[in-house]
């Protein structure tokens, strides 16, 4: 199986433990950190022509991903 890239623990290699632990701790950050992993691999796929899509589609996985990444970013940021 390929590698698929921008997973998180590469986009944030410094927090993999703060990741892990708000994981536990914080169900809304597990629920984002968890669908930004399902939209990271769908998007993975439909580039591999695994699961093949349309440019649209393609367009709008890639936003909801940015979106997410900014979400969990911000969560990692010292408050």
């Amino acid at each position: 199986m390929s590698h698929t890239p921008h997973e998180l623990a590469e986009e944030f290699p410094d927090d993999v433990e703060k990741m892990q632990a708000l994981k536990a701790s914080d169900t809304h950050f597990a629920n984002i950190f968890e669908q930004y992993h399902i939209v990271n691999r769908a998007i993975h796929r439909a580039e591999t022509n695994v699961e093949p899509t349309d440019d649209l589609h393609m367009s709008e996985l890639r936003k909801t991903r940015l979106k997410l990444k900014d979400q969990i970013s911000a969560a990692l940021r010292p408050q």
